[in-house]
């Protein structure tokens, strides 16, 4: 049987590549997949299996022709607030499947925001066609109910992905800290200076290594890059390409402050401390979820003193998730691998 995965994938984006490592690890077995992907090349060589341009209609299509399944997902695909073109893509891949026959999978989905009527249409139709969906959170579980569609709702299925050790990571001083940081409009420059300010004290206070994660490093390295200006001795830029090895970057770190999703995911799993950013509803509701400290963008501290107080306080009192935790959201994950098995096994 083959299935041909559909998402963010190949475009350098840690927690996508998370999604795909964690949709490899919970396919069957006798599935081959084929991965639409940004950079095919670097895809074969990272997991070891058939990848294809996904801006090439023609070999997007000849793949779709010899494959049984499509499958979706997972991650926030399906929205419009970012780009106006990018549900179109996803809807039509989506449709051109459910043309062809093939078993059609929504796998993982965070839906939303659909700020425009067109995609909300366009998005019921797409969804209303598929065999089976999954969704990781309330909100798009909500639409899909006004929608009248049967799914299965899981935490992310990241929560479930097996890490793996980075080579010479327990050489790094300890104890550690990760920052998880993008650029957004209202992180301008003398707000990261802030935050950096707001970090050196922090890092004098508690003797702490700070590892600067760039979850996508097109994005997130000069951001990184500049705090590293600001404490070139107390830390270190970690680019790290596998998503199982980042995934295990955080089993050795204290505390993590981040505004990536699946940063923050990696970070809870691993039972850091931490203290969340949030710049999309996304990251909000997992605020909410795990009842995460932390602020909503627009709402962080401007005084470096005050932002510094606030994660010493945490780093000295808070506790990350407790195992018992940790160990429901990882067995409730698998509801994701499990609706593939039943829809690809049956």
């Amino acid at each position: 049987m083959r299935a041909v995965l559909c998402g963010y994938y190949g475009k350098g984006n840690g927690g996508d590549e998370a999604l795909l490592a964690s949709l490899l690890q919970m396919l069957p077995s006798e599935v081959t997949p084929v991965v639409l992907s940004g950079d095919p090349t670097q895809t074969q060589q990272d997991y070891g299996v058939e990848a294809c341009d996904r801006q090439s209609a023609f070999t997007v299509l000849q793949a779709l022709r010899h494959a049984d399944v499509f499958i979706w997902g997972g991650g926030s695909l399906i929205q419009d607030a970012t780009s106006a073109l990018s549900p179109v893509y996803y809807v039509g891949l989506m449709g051109l499947a459910q043309r062809l026959g093939l078993k059609t999978i929504a796998w993982a989905q965070g839906i939303g925001p659909l700020n425009r009527p067109s995609t909300r249409w366009m998005a019921k139709q797409a969804f209303s066609g598929c065999s089976a969906i999954s969704v990781r959170d309330g909100g798009s579980a909500q639409t899909l109910t006004d929608w009248g569609l049967p799914f299965v709702m899981a935490p992310d299925p990241v929560w479930a992905l097996e890490p793996k050790p980075l080579p010479g990571f327990w050489d790094l001083p300890a104890p550690r800290v990760a920052i998880a940081l993008r650029p957004h409009p209202l992180l301008p420059p003398e707000r990261l200076h802030t935050m950096g300010t707001a970090l050196v004290n922090f890092q004098k206070a508690t003797g702490a290594f700070m590892l600067l994660i760039p979850f996508q490093p097109s994005q997130d390295l000069a951001i990184a890059q500049t705090l590293h200006e600001q404490m070139p001795d107390t830390s270190k830029i970690l680019t790290v390409r596998d998503p199982r090895q980042l995934r295990g970057v955080f089993q050795g770190v204290e505390m993590a402050i981040a505004m990536r999703f699946h940063g923050l995911i990696m970070a809870a799993a691993a039972e850091c401390r931490c203290v969340a950013i949030s710049y999309d509803p996304k990251v909000s509701q997992l605020m909410q979820d795990l009842n995460l400290r932390g602020w909503e963008l627009d709402q962080l501290p401007t005084d470096a003193t005050q932002l510094c107080h606030a994660w010493l306080d945490h780093y000295a009192n808070g506790d990350g998730l407790s195992a018992t935790q940790i160990a429901a959201l990882t067995d409730r994950a698998l509801l994701h691998r499990d609706l593939l098995h039943g829809v690809l096994n049956g």
